[in-house]
């Protein structure tokens, strides 16, 4: 059984060694990582930004909603 372990390990070390691939591999692994961070970058501060803008926008829509029932609420005088 350890024969065959150390057999198999053995070729799989110089299969490895000789295909050239595994340096492109890591090139294009480090090129997608990069392009995935860059986005996080991009996305995070966007999101933010709209996420802080809707939530203001919907409390000065609210607050204008109170405004407005409670001038309904209020009996109308009439001027004399």
């Amino acid at each position: 059984m350890e024969d065959l372990l150390q057999q198999t390990l053995d070729s799989a070390a110089t299969e490895s060694a000789l295909v050239p691939s595994t340096t492109a591999d890591g090139m294009v692994f480090l090129l997608i990582a990069a392009l995935g961070l860059l986005m996080a970058l991009v996305y995070v501060p966007i999101r933010l930004f709209l996420t802080l803008t809707a939530r203001s926008r919907r409390l000065r829509l609210l607050q204008r909603i109170r405004k407005l029932r409670e001038d309904l609420a209020q009996p109308l005088v009439p001027e004399s």
